[in-house]
């Protein structure tokens, strides 16, 4: 019985929490327009409490909720 309380305990706690700035200085870092791009990186960041690796469009799958969030007026992808 203690042993399913610790496991329903952790299956209830959140996921760590991530370091929203520090994780969209290194992912804007070559972006031409890095004060956009760190914006809406914590913007999404904040959101999802995930940023994908790296500074490519080629991550961004490895983070669903910042991939598929997209501005409501263009269409296209809200996060960088």
């Amino acid at each position: 019985m203690m042993m399913m309380q610790e496991q329903h305990r952790s299956l209830l706690q959140a996921p760590p929490k991530i370091d929203c700035p520090s994780s969209c200085m290194v992912r804007c870092g070559r972006n031409w327009k890095n004060k956009m791009c760190n914006k809406m990186c914590n913007v999404c960041c904040n959101r999802c409490s995930c940023v994908p690796p790296g500074t490519g469009q080629e991550t961004r799958h490895l983070c669903p909720c910042y991939d598929t969030m997209v501005n409501p007026k263009t269409g296209k992808p809200k996060c960088p």
